[in-house]
């Protein structure tokens, strides 16, 4: 053996991966360190940036205004109004100080606090552009208000952005406004583009030069991460359109596919993600990136049980059986969800997984796992279908519920009555059928030329009991 070589036992290996995880969380973290003092100062940026244009003489100070009537008329959009208290060469550039407001401890000087309004300044275009009022809004910018001006840490475009205003966006637009203004907060007007009704401000926005890999501070995230973690397939359709990076990862290692994948979806917003993703695997999204924690979309997409998606990953390509930090498959977190997200179908999930090569539940785990996912018999019933044999015992029969068994009765008592009888025949056939296929099964069995229900029974369709 030559010098400084070593055996490559089991333990050595395990020891060069720990080494290799332990190395890429490192790097992980000084990238995080780097995001978060970058958003420090750019935070501090945006703070002082009103400051800085008054010291260097770009701009005339805004006066700063308290007249109820002027903010009665801006808050209702009285046009009339405006004009008479906005008239020809008036400044059209204010600040106002709003009343009321949060209470908040403030530091008064001298080491003494007080308990003051929390007040955030805001300007007339901020609340007209905020509310949709495009007339006064007009009738501003023409006095000569100042466009880009964000006393309260973020302009105006901002507010009619998030407020999904598109007319009031196109209009500041059109007079000067900065599409890649970044807020206080780090975010340009594109990462406030959050549900469906900003699809023209965003349409607007790109027109006008936003960028469209532009980076937020804190998460460092592109308006793609945004829109997929908010999942809107229109908006990613055109974000797509203008060059959007689709493997980019955040400060969090997640692509906007990861984000797409690990946002918490309710019943109606499956179809949305679902067109998300596969906008997304489309455009060439890799199905196999992994964040901070060693997930992947599929993980992430058991978890939310998202069946749809789960398919798509696995028909591009996505591996069945990675681990995670933890030491969890995808299977493993499908089934810690099944009795949250019955209305979800898991089922179908537990399926595609199997019918891909997915690992199977220890034997001896699994009236543990009959507790916990008892309340989904058709869950049970695909887990059940990948083992030839079972060891149905007292403790299966305990760890299903009276209600749930009375609601389930046909399936549970075919389940039960293994305890007597063997699996028969026919499904000792499939098993050994799928075992000789394994990590195949769903590419060879429909090519078979075999009788669809046949094809079915291999591929682990439902049938509401085991035998």
């Amino acid at each position: 053996m030559s010098h400084g070589s070593f055996v490559f036992t089991p333990e050595a290996l395990r020891s060069l991966q720990l080494d290799k995880d332990m190395l890429e969380r490192q790097k992980y973290e000084k990238q995080l360190a780097s995001h978060r003092l970058s958003g420090y100062m750019l935070k501090k940026e945006a703070r002082d940036r009103y400051r800085g244009r008054v010291r260097s003489g770009a701009a005339p100070p805004p006066v700063v205004c308290r007249d109820l009537v002027i903010e009665n008329a801006l808050y209702t959009g009285d046009l009339e109004a405006m004009r008479s208290l906005f008239p020809r060469g008036s400044k059209g550039s204010l600040v106002i100080e709003p009343h009321g407001g949060d209470m908040r401890w403030a530091a008064t000087g001298d080491g003494l606090w007080s308990l003051t309004y929390e007040q955030e300044l805001t300007t007339p275009l901020h609340i007209t552009a905020g509310r949709g009022f495009a007339e006064c809004l007009r009738l501003l910018l023409l006095r000569g208000a100042d466009v880009d001006l964000a006393p309260g840490g973020s302009t105006a475009l901002h507010e009619a952005c998030e407020s999904c205003q598109p007319e009031c966006a196109k209009l500041l637009l059109t007079h000067g406004a900065n599409a890649n203004a970044v807020s206080e907060e780090g975010l340009m007007p594109l990462h406030v583009c959050t549900s469906p009704e900003s699809l023209e401000c965003a349409k607007y926005l790109l027109q006008y030069g936003a960028a469209i890999n532009g980076r937020s501070t804190d998460e460092d995230d592109t308006p793609l991460h945004v829109v997929g973690r908010n999942g809107l397939p229109e908006h990613v359709e055109l974000y797509l359109r203008y060059g959007a990076a689709v493997d980019k990862q955040n400060g969090e290692g997640l692509t906007p596919l990861n984000a797409a994948c690990s946002q918490p979806q309710e019943l109606q917003e499956l179809e949305r993600y679902f067109k998300v993703c596969k906008l997304l695997v489309d455009a060439g999204a890799c199905v196999c990136t992994t964040d901070q924690d060693k997930r992947t979309p599929l993980h992430m997409a058991c978890k939310n049980a998202n069946a749809d998606v789960v398919e798509l990953l696995l028909a591009n390509g996505a591996c069945v059986n990675d681990m995670d930090y933890g030491g969890e498959a995808p299977m493993h977190n499908i089934l810690k969800v099944v009795c949250y997200k019955i209305s979800h179908q898991p089922e179908r999930v537990v399926r595609y997984l199997l019918n891909h090569g997915s690992i199977r539940v220890w034997p001896g785990a699994l009236p543990m796992v009959l507790k916990h996912c008892c309340s989904s018999p058709r869950t049970m019933e695909v887990l059940l279908n990948a083992y030839s044999k079972l060891k149905v015992t007292d403790s299966w029969v305990e760890a299903v519920p009276p209600e749930i068994f009375k609601e389930n009765r046909e399936f549970y008592e075919s389940l039960f009555s293994l305890a007597q009888t063997p699996r028969s025949l026919q499904h000792l056939a499939r098993c050994r059928l799928r075992i000789y296929l394994e990590g195949r099964i769903n590419k060879v069995v429909p090519k078979l030329d075999l009788p669809t229900f046949i094809k079915n029974y291999l591929l682990l369709e439902f049938r509401g009991f085991v035998h």
